[in-house]
């Protein structure tokens, strides 16, 4: 076994069917009395709901949050904290939602708590992203860290077949990159195989039923080690492709996730093989494919879309994602530097023409 160096900071985790019937509870332990509550527009009749069982505890409801979180929409939202003297805020929703609770902690350093109502993972890590100029930039601070995560299956029902399987590959991309990380640990690994087999169990079962509680639950476990993975160890050249994709070309999170997994983990494949047949494993690894090509086929067998074309991406935009992508590389198991820029716009042309990694 490898040398390793293992340090691990975890919220408070609320788990099951009616869980937010603990909300008021899990205030009073955060000390609170003024919560904000947070969503998208979409969500905006959950965030008031939330609110309204809050009662005097609800400072107000924000939602306003969008993906990618501008930095317009995050100021916004830490002056109306400031505003209303909240003292917490309360993030309902996905990646979108938690990320602009972050943006508010790491101004003011209010404490969050966090409902996901989609697989993202964001609520188990550290990881904030701001977007400017075009530009998403991204970072750690263990005070963006939700200090409780209140996980609820039924909350999750109402999310539409095709997003459920979109955000679980999403979730899926974390554990698969935490499997080949510069600082990796067996722990992780453990936490990462789980998540990856929990999530390609579930996401099959919700497409044959979208209202199967039990499935649902599956999903929200697996996301919970996903993005126990994604706080804990270094990501690689997915989250960059991803990162570039979504803050510079303002693609779809989690289906820029979905399309560029395989791709990506096709190009990683000859410097990461114990990851690969870990994630196989995790896959159901009965039959002779590749880690890639099972990633693949689990999204496009679920309705996934496995093209960038499909997404919003421009043929003629390729050239410069490959250039902002070597211009300031993440850590990666295999060379992605300026001299491996060919490399990366093959595999961005892969991604684009949904070409099955084989």
């Amino acid at each position: 076994m490898k040398d390793f160096v293992y340090h691990h900071a975890s919220p408070r985790v609320v788990f099951g069917a009616g869980a937010l019937a603990h909300l008021e509870r899990e205030i009073d332990l955060l000390r609170a009395r003024r919560a904000l509550v947070l969503s998208t527009p979409e969500q905006a009749a959950q965030a008031q709901s939330v609110a309204d069982r809050l009662g005097a505890r609800a400072a107000g409801v924000f939602p306003h949050a969008v993906m990618h979180v501008p930095i317009e929409t995050a100021r916004q939202a830490q002056d109306e904290a400031r505003r209303l003297g909240a003292d917490c805020a309360v993030a309902i929703g996905g990646g979108s939602t938690i990320g602009l609770g972050k943006a508010i902690a790491l101004d003011a350093g209010l404490p969050i708590l966090a409902i996901p109502t989609t697989y993202a993972g964001s609520e188990m890590t550290p990881i904030y992203g701001i977007t400017e100029a075009g530009q998403k930039k991204t970072g750690r601070d263990a005070r963006v860290r939700p200090r409780t995560v209140i996980y609820d299956p039924e909350l999750t029902l109402t999310l539409p077949v095709p997003l459920s399987v979109t955000s679980g590959m999403n979730a899926i991309a974390h554990a698969a990159e935490g499997l080949y990380a510069r600082d990796g640990n067996p722990v992780m690994a453990l936490m990462a195989e789980e998540g990856v087999r929990a999530l390609a169990q579930a996401l099959p079962a919700l497409t044959r039923r979208g209202d199967d509680l039990a499935a649902r639950g599956d999903a929200l476990y697996g996301a919970w080690l996903c993005g126990t993975v994604l706080g804990s160890v270094g990501m690689a050249l997915h989250h960059k492709l991803c990162h570039v994709l979504g803050g510079s070309f303002n693609l779809p999170h989690a289906e820029v996730h979905t399309v560029v997994l395989p791709q990506a983990i096709a190009f990683n494949a000859p410097a990461a093989p114990e990851a690969m047949a870990r994630i196989q494993r995790a896959l159901g690894g009965a039959t002779p494919r590749s880690a890639a090509a099972a990633l693949f086929d689990l999204a496009r067998d679920n309705g996934a879309p496995v093209a960038l074309r499909d997404i919003g991406m421009k043929a003629d935009e390729l050239e410069r994602a490959a250039d902002i992508v070597v211009a300031n590389p993440y850590w990666n198991p295999r060379a992605v530097g300026v001299a491996e820029r060919d490399g990366i716009l093959a595999l961005l042309r892969r991604a684009f023409d949904g070409v099955r990694p084989d």
